[in-house]
């Protein structure tokens, strides 16, 4: 496994671009300023061992030299060690609205960027307890199963759109129905769902389905997202807003927070509804359930031991720095004899 310690040193690449732009600038003015002194017959024969591909080959071994010492600088370690270790925690599965309702702008930036923020925080929050994601709209998809590594959690989470499902409208019940499958161990007491959402269900049968998942253990909480005065869905183009949605008879569609049906499913399943436009509430309270929930210890694998590699980087930037000051910009007998760029004609 891979680790990048310093990854803001990454931005010194754009140094190779500028000297790249400055040798082209360069070589058009020498040729410029060679034209003005002689012509390009009498310029060969003053400098017959003159290359422009040392001065290519050159520019090449600069750019590979800047590029090893910024991964030395960002310093890549590798994970030598596997080893399984001991862990307690909850298992947490988080259910996302993707449906076009949570593109509403009534709670900033809009409702599902919202839903990602308070969900990546929740994360962030955690120690060791093991995290699931399902997408759902008019039908529910797996995003991610239950696992211990955050960071995938964040990334899949991060590339959820409105577009992801091709069956709009808002099934929470098939979202319950699919967490079900994410805990394995029937011994399991402490399964957590925890549902963000506008809270428009066009299913109509999710209470009954939380009520099920009440029954198997399931603790269902959910955290509203929207205002209750509601506002307009978008339809944007490269981010501009072209036009917003509208029902059969023309007029704009307003979507609302329907807080009570978040409200009963938290009721039927033994959990907790929570408003999610104030995030450290949402955070505090989240955080403080979890903590009362009973832990389960389970075991799993993480890389161990990491050592640092900067130095293999290092190395070959020194050495490729050494051979510039070998490669003389006159020409070699076998790359004469390649007549590379055409240069003997």
């Amino acid at each position: 496994m891979f680790q990048l310690e310093e990854k803001i040193w990454f931005w010194a690449l754009l140094i190779i671009p500028v000297i790249v732009v400055f040798f082209v600038l360069l070589q058009i003015w020498k040729r410029h300023a060679q034209g003005k002194f002689a012509n390009r017959n009498l310029l060969k024969r003053l400098s017959p061992n003159r290359s422009l591909f040392k001065s290519v080959l050159k520019l090449i071994v600069w750019s590979l030299a800047i590029a090893c010492l910024v991964v030395a600088l960002v310093n890549p370690k590798v994970g030598t060690t596997l080893e399984t270790v001991k862990r307690e925690g909850v298992d947490i599965v988080f259910a996302v609205d993707v449906s076009r309702s949570m593109l509403a702008e009534d709670i900033a930036p809009n409702r599902l960027e919202k839903s990602k923020q308070l969900v990546t925080q929740i994360i962030n929050n955690l120690a060791s307890d093991r995290v699931g994601i399902i997408a759902y709209a008019g039908t529910a998809f797996p995003q991610l199963p239950i696992t211990t590594d955050y960071g995938s959690a964040k990334m899949f989470l991060q590339n959820m759109n409105t577009d992801m499902l091709s069956s709009q409208g808002t099934a929470i019940n098939q979202a319950i129905q699919l967490a079900k499958t994410y805990y394995n161990d029937e011994e399991q007491t402490n399964r957590v769902l925890i549902i963000i959402s506008d809270g428009e269900d066009h299913s109509h049968e999710a209470a009954r389905v939380a009520e099920e998942a009440s029954e198997e253990g399931i603790r269902i909480f959910t955290i509203g997202v929207g205002s209750e005065k509601g506002g307009p869905i978008p339809i944007k183009r490269n981010g501009i807003v072209l036009n917003y949605k509208k029902d059969r008879q023309g007029e704009t569609v307003v979507t609302k927070l329907d807080e009570k049906t978040l409200k009963t499913i938290a009721e039927e399943a033994n959990g907790v509804y929570i408003n999610g436009q104030n995030t450290n509430r949402v955070i505090e309270e989240i955080s403080d359930i979890l903590l009362r929930m009973d832990k389960k210890e389970f075991e799993a694998k993480q890389f161990a031991d990491f050592k640092d590699q900067f130095q293999w980087f290092l190395g070959l930037a020194i050495f490729l720095l050494f051979l510039d000051v070998f490669l003389l910009e006159r020409k070699t007998g076998w790359l004469k004899k390649l007549n590379l760029f055409n240069e003997n004609l």
